[in-house]
């Protein structure tokens, strides 16, 4: 399941979590719509491995996305306690966003 991120989340839920996925996005972004039921099912697929969000960074992501330094969307972070260890950008297929999340939850 996506949970709609917030930027408090960062700080209240991403900061205390093992392994965090953001899906930065915006509602006008062709490939970020293209992507979100992607994430959805690999949400669902890796749902004992990590917490996974839907950052819209027009609505309620702006400061995060601002920090992480997101220049385009979709952009897809790995996030180990808060910190960074990894980055996509750009609509993926779905089987290299899987590649991408196994090789990162491990």
């Amino acid at each position: 399941m996506l949970i709609d991120f917030k930027d408090d989340d960062f700080d209240t839920k991403v900061k205390n979590e093992d392994i965090s996925i953001l899906q930065y996005s915006a509602s006008w972004c062709a490939p970020c719509k293209a992507l979100k039921p992607v994430m959805e099912k690999l949400s669902d697929e890796f749902k004992d491995k990590a917490n996974f969000y839907y950052a819209d960074i027009d609505e309620n992501a702006i400061n995060s996305a601002s920090a992480a330094g997101v220049r385009g969307v979709p952009t897809v972070v790995v996030y180990k306690k808060g910190q960074e260890v990894a980055r996509k950008v750009g609509g993926l297929p779905e089987q290299q966003m899987r590649d991408f999340l196994k090789e990162n939850l491990s």
